[in-house]
């Protein structure tokens, strides 16, 4: 029996409390350093660490390997907070979600994974899909694979590939330690600069069939968080990236509009009619889109924890409010960036950053024009597309 949405929001997990001053402490590090991500072109591997020792890889980690198993609504609430700091910092850590598609590994093969603690950092690229050749016990892999984010400073990359197996229209991973992938830094962007998103090159590795997995596949796992639709949150962690860039650009233009005077000799941003207006617009949507976003993610994991199938058409809404609050969070990014003229063209002030990092989340496949679509086809009762939602 399925559970109505007020039941199934009424049994959701309480929130855990907000982390302590050592994470607050992190982010303040991020936000000051976000020039030197962009100059390399990936997160500075002393931030990696940091993020590790702050719970974000282990946070979705099944406790039976030293993880903390928490919920989708707070590991995307920690995902938020981070992009708040730094776009390309948020998009990173939104990777601690590959444990949940991880977790369609085999348990000894996760066991292998999480052998010394749960704070493994995965990546990888999946496009375009690579043939892999049959080789002994498993699969012989070369190939190169695009936006490869956050790959500079994994433990453990993953890379798609087809073989002879039908998997229903879903892609399979190989898993690798990062050492036997070649990474050709090319990622020359407008925004997000800091994920590192560089093709991915493997020659002729084998990895054993036991170290690859279908994504969005059944997992091995039997536990509520694992029944989670895995493809579903791997789009919401990467929309929330775009709400936290959102908010970000609100924070700043409310933080400038008071003393902000034109050259000119006009009123200050603040003392501008339109400036009053377009800003009240444009919080009141982003904070709809979020609670939209958060709404459907407790009601869809309450229905799970409660032992009930989630239906397609729940699904389809956690995909439908991800695209939605990517789109928020780069609305809300471009009304910012208008509303501070001049002062935010310079390449140097965190505007134009805000603007560039939230227009580049919203043109990922997981949460482009097309999904938007594919959300509608499930509404009106159509058939879905493979993966989706």
């Amino acid at each position: 029996m399925s559970v109505t949405q007020a039941e199934a929001l009424s049994r959701a997990p309480r929130p855990r409390p907000p982390e302590g001053d050592a994470l607050a402490a992190l982010l303040l590090e991020i936000r000051a350093r976000r020039d030197e991500f962009t100059r390399q072109q990936q997160l500075s591997p002393d931030i990696v660490a940091r993020l590790k020792t702050a719970g974000i890889y282990r946070a979705l980690v099944a406790r039976r390997f030293g993880g903390d198993e928490r919920s989708p609504a707070d590991f995307l609430r920690l995902i938020e907070r981070i992009a708040v700091a730094d776009g390309s910092a948020g998009w990173v850590a939104s990777f601690g979600v590959s444990a949940l598609y991880l977790a369609a590994l085999p348990v000894a093969t996760l066991k292998a994974i999480y052998a010394d603690g749960p704070d493994v950092v995965f990546a990888g690229g999946l496009f375009p899909p690579q043939p892999a050749r049959p080789a002994d016990g498993g699969y012989e892999v070369s190939g190169r694979w695009k936006f490869g984010s956050g790959s500079t400073g994994a433990d453990l990359i993953g890379v798609g590939i087809k073989t002879a197996e039908a998997n229903g229209g879903l892609p399979r991973m190989a898993v690798m330690p990062a050492a036997k992938v070649d990474i050709q830094r090319n990622w020359d962007v407008i925004g997000l600069l800091g994920t590192g998103s560089h093709d991915l090159v493997v020659d002729r590795v084998v990895v054993p069939q036991d170290w690859t997995f279908i994504r969005g596949g059944a997992p091995s796992i039997d536990e509520p968080l694992y029944r989670y639709p895995s493809m579903a949150l791997a789009a919401q962690v990467l929309a929330v990236v775009g709400l936290g860039v959102g908010r970000a650009a609100l924070d700043e233009i409310t933080a400038m509009a008071g003393g902000q005077a034109s050259i000119t000799g006009a009123p200050t941003l603040a003392d501008r009619a339109y400036v009053q207006i377009e800003l009240a617009k444009a919080e009141a949507a982003l904070r709809s889109a979020r609670a939209f976003f958060y709404e459907v993610t407790e009601a869809a994991y309450a229905t799970i924890r409660a032992g009930d199938p989630l239906p397609m058409a729940d699904a389809n809404l956690l995909r439908l409010a991800s695209s939605h609050i990517a789109r928020a969070g780069a609305d809300a990014a471009r009304t910012a960036y208008t509303l501070s003229g001049t002062t935010g063209i310079y390449t140097g002030h965190p505007m134009a950053r805000y603007l560039q990092d939230a227009s580049v989340v919203v043109q990922h496949a997981f949460l482009s024009e097309g999904t938007w679509q594919s959300a509608g086809r499930i509404l009106l009762g159509l058939d879905a597309v493979p993966g989706f939602p």
